[in-house]
Order: structure tokens, then sequence, then C-alpha cells
């Protein structure tokens, strides 16, 4: 068989794997060679060659390498896990990431010790050192469904009622079998980073960046968003909607209606202790309001407004864009392209100025930025703040205190907002954050501005770096953090997103991530937007908001 990679043409027999292959050009690249391409579709390295073929390779330092990766090192340690608890199932649910750790939560009445968690770390290295291998095979869903009941794993059971084709991929390793969408390594050696901690009542699982894939990250404990996200997680377990199979379910009892009435209503509850807390501090002129892309920053800077008045002050919304530079001052990053994500493309100087003078009860006229020109404009918004007046400012480095370094600390209120999913696939497949937010800045980017979805996924990578690098960092310094994730939004989202995808041919670079998605979104059952209420942060992505969004 002919095989044709980066203009070498070599034969090999029938039968050859794709690893094999890749152990002869792996001097080539720098990193670990992860997955294959063939003839334009993403293969294992334990598929074999049968036919003539054009290859690429994709590494660790490739994302849908370093998610292969990921994926990999979690059945490693969900099979060590099941060896050091002993033969009985063992209930342990990936919940979210903290830093660059994964927290992975063992059932109630299990107490994870220091002891515990090197045996199971122990038992990862013993995987990896003895290359143990990972089948791969296609059971018929019911076969698969028996086979997950005897496991204990009733997660993945629910799961699968709501597949639509006849066949499910399972994993097995040493006689565990699991369930993940997307690819995996051929065997346990490819994962030779990683650590084992004690967190909280769990263990975080600590894996290499992509950047970056044979270094274990230092792990920064980030106490108030793992609150966050601890108290999400609880939500969903009161309201009985802990991974997709379960919020399926609801939806075919029909009852979906009642779940969006009532997140919406927690989420209002909790805007309104925000509002409150801020009233009550005393002294409080700046509400900085920062957050990720697609956080849903603007509906929440309206709906705490309105809590805010409800308190008796009086709010007024500015936007850090704003302040702008003119385009032609904007810094450039190393391909030359405008920089709009650093603090640089921000002038603070003038920002500073105009709230300081605010706040010693001078008249201000506070800028417009024209995106369209490029070009800061005044068109005669005049500001001066009273007694019980307010500023709620938002923009991605609202929690930088270089951005607001003129104004006392007493006079700021910093909250930090994203949408931190708490609903998951199943126990061992996550939603990751950064999925939810691409879908949703992909649904409203081409409703608003007429983006396409490659578009949004080809620029995606630049908006993640400026988000490690400018909101990240600084999420602990803030006074208050909101989730705005929906729990219902995905079902929603799907109709919007899928013709999106769809639209992303085969040829294009994008096409892989359009793929990934839309197998995701294929969880799923979709539902109509109509029962979301107007004020909804859902509406800033679907459209129908009663705010200006």
């Amino acid at each position: 068989m002919k095989v044709a990679i980066d203009g070498n043409v070599k034969e090999y027999p029938a039968g050859t794997t794709f690893e094999q292959i890749a152990g002869e050009y792996q001097e080539q690249y720098e990193g670990l060679i992860a997955l294959v391409c063939v003839n334009g579709k993403i293969r294992e390295l334990i598929k074999k060659v049968d036919r003539d073929c054009e290859c690429r390779f994709f590494t660790l330092k490739d994302a849908i390498g370093h998610k292969t990766y990921v994926r990999t090192a979690t059945m490693m340690f969900m099979k060590a896990l099941q060896d050091v608890a002993g033969s009985a199932p063992f209930k342990c649910t990936v919940e979210y990431t903290v830093g660059h750790g994964y927290y992975c939560r063992p059932e109630e009445g299990v107490t994870v010790t220091p002891e515990f968690v090197d045996k199971v770390q122990a038992r990862m290295v013993e995987l990896c050192e003895n290359r143990q291998e990972i089948h791969k095979r296609s059971y018929p869903v019911s076969e698969a469904v028996e086979l997950f009941e005897r496991q204990g794993m009733q997660d993945k059971v629910k799961l699968f009622r709501y597949r639509r084709s006849s066949y499910v991929n399972v994993y097995e390793m040493d006689g565990y079998f699991d369930y993940y969408y997307g690819y995996m390594l051929p065997h346990a050696g490819y994962v030779r980073y990683f650590r084992l901690i004690p967190y909280d009542k769990g263990i975080m699982l600590l894996l290499p960046e992509q950047e970056a894939p044979k270094e274990i990250p230092a792990f920064t404990p980030r106490e108030k968003l793992f609150a966050t996200l601890e108290e999400s997680t609880d939500w969903c377990r009161k309201v009985d909607i802990e991974t997709v199979g379960d919020l399926n379910d609801m939806i075919c009892r029909g009852n979906l209606n009642e779940l969006i009435l009532v997140q919406e209503a927690e989420q209002e509850r909790k805007i309104g202790e925000i509002a409150k807390d801020i009233a009550g501090r005393g002294g409080v002129k700046f509400v900085m309001i920062a957050g990720p892309s697609s956080s849903g920053k603007t509906t929440f800077s309206h709906r705490l407004s309105i809590q805010l008045k409800t308190q008796g002050m009086n709010p007024h919304p500015i936007a850090l864009d704003d302040y702008f530079v003119n385009r032609e001052q904007t810094p450039k990053d190393e391909k030359g392209n405008y920089n709009f994500e650093c603090l640089e493309a921000i002038d603070i100087e003038k920002f500073n100025q105009d709230m300081c003078d605010l706040l010693a009860g001078k008249t201000v006229e506070l800028p417009s930025f024209n995106f369209k020109t490029g070009m800061r404009e005044y068109k005669g918004n005049y500001k001066t703040l009273g007694p019980e007046d307010v500023l709620v400012i938002e923009g991605i480095h609202g929690l930088n205190d270089k951005t607001s370094y003129a104004l006392p600390n007493e006079s700021k209120y910093r909250i930090y907002i994203s949408a931190l999913t708490s609903v998951n696939v199943d126990d061992h497949n996550r939603i990751p954050t950064t999925d939810g937010r691409l879908l949703r800045r992909m649904v409203r980017d081409a409703r608003t501005r007429g983006t396409s979805a490659k578009g949004t996924i080809r620029m995606w990578p630049s908006v993640r770096r400026g988000e490690e690098e400018n909101i990240f960092p600084f999420q602990e310094s803030a006074d208050a953090m909101f989730n705005s994730v929906l729990i219902y939004e995905l079902a929603v989202l799907k109709q919007f997103a899928e013709p999106l995808l769809f639209g992303i041919e085969p040829d294009e670079p994008e096409y892989y991530e359009a793929k990934r998605l839309l197998k995701f979104l294929d969880y799923f059952l979709g539902v109509s937007s109509e029962s979301v209420p107007n004020n909804s942060i859902c509406r800033e992505f679907v459209g129908g908001s009663c705010f200006h969004v």
C-alpha cells in the first residue's frame, strides 16, 4: 500500500498500523504524534493501512491531540481508581477544571486520603510503564447498555437511550470498559506526564497544557472559583440534572418550561444578592464587571442595574471598549494583527482621568468608540455623579487593578462572570466551559455580525490566549462571582449552531473542530427558544432580548 506523508511516498504491507508508521516520522515532529488524518478523516493510531492514502499527523501540541491526551489520561485514572478501590463498581465524576487541574469527585461515603491518592498515582505509573493497551470495539447499543449496567454506570445507560446510531464505540483497558466521545491514544505508555493531589473532597488530576506537553504545571488553588462551581453543581443535584441524559429525560417528560423558569429565578436571586451586597457596603461608585468572551456580561450588567435600582441606587452603564485607543495606535501581535485583547489597547490614562473627575463631582463628557471607523467619538454623553449614582463598568480588563489604578479601592466593587458548565455528558465526559462559550459566540456573531462559524472557530485560539493573559489571573480578586451558564441552554443553542457548523467544508482547517462540536451537540435533544424569557442571558446569543445587546 502506498502512503504519502509530507510529500514522501512509501510502501507498507496491508495491516501496518499508523502507530508503526508514526514511529518512523516522530523525530521530524516537536510533539509526540497522537493522531493521523487519512484522506481527510481523523483516525486513531491503532488503525491499520488498508488502501493507498495521503496522511498527516497531529501531535500533543495540536488542540485535537491535547484533547486526546486528556481523554486517555482520564481513562487511565478511572482504571487505576477501580483497581485500588477493589472489584466493586466505583463511581467517580470528572466535575470541572480549576486552574490547570481536573477535579474528580468520588461517590459519597468515600474518604480521599493522601495515602489513597498515592496508591492511585502509583497504579497509573504502573499502567504507563506497562504500556497497557487500549482496545476499541463497536457494540450494538443494546449490548453496550448491558455492559455498562454490569459496571454500575447508569449515567451511560441513560445517555445511550438517546443514541441515534445503532452502535457505540467502547474502550477497554485490562478488563475495564468505558465510553468517551472523541479519540484515544493506543496505550497508556503515551501518558507519561500527570500528577494527582488530594483536593477538598476529591482528587485533582494535573495534566500538561497544550503548549508544553512535557510539563506538569503547578497547581494554584482558586477558592472563590471552586466555591462558585460547587454551588452550581449542588444546585444541579437539587433539580436532578447532572448529565445530558438527565436533561433529555426532563425534556421528554415535558418539564422543560418549568426548569427554565426555575433556572432564571435562581439567577435573578443571585443577581439580587450581589446588588444588595453592593448597596450595603456604602461608598461604592464603580462596579467593575469582567469575564471571558460570551459570558453574558452585557445582559448581566443590565439585570444588575435593575436590581441596583430596587436598592435605591441609580446605575449608569459604561463599556471599557469605548476607551479603545484609535485604530492606528492599537498594538499588534506577533503575527502583525491588531491585538484588541491587551491592556494597551485601552486608553487607561484617559479612563482614570474621567473616572476621578466624576468621583470629584465634575461633569465629564464620556466617549463612544466607532468600531467601523476605528475612532473614539464624543456625542454629548455628559455625566455627573449624584449621591446615589453608580457606574456599572463592563470590559475584559475590569478586574485588573492597572485598569483603575487611580481609583480608591473602597469605591470599587469587582464582579467576575463566566459560563461555568455544571452539566456533563456523563460522569467521565465533562463539557468544557470553553465549548459552551464558543457555541454562544458562534450563534451570536452569525446573527449580529454576519461572522461565519468558520471565522469564529479560526479566531477562537486568539480569544482564548487573551483570556488566559488578561482575565483568568485576576479571578480571585473579585468581590463576587456569577455563573451565567443556563442548565438548558445547549439544548436551545443546538438548533442555531448546527446549520452554521454544517456549513464548514471538509477541506477547510476548521472542519475537524466543527465535526467535534456537531458530535457533541448530537447528545442533546433540541428544543425551541420560545419559552426562554426575553431578559434571559440566553437571549443575548439567540436573539429576542429586551435589552440592547
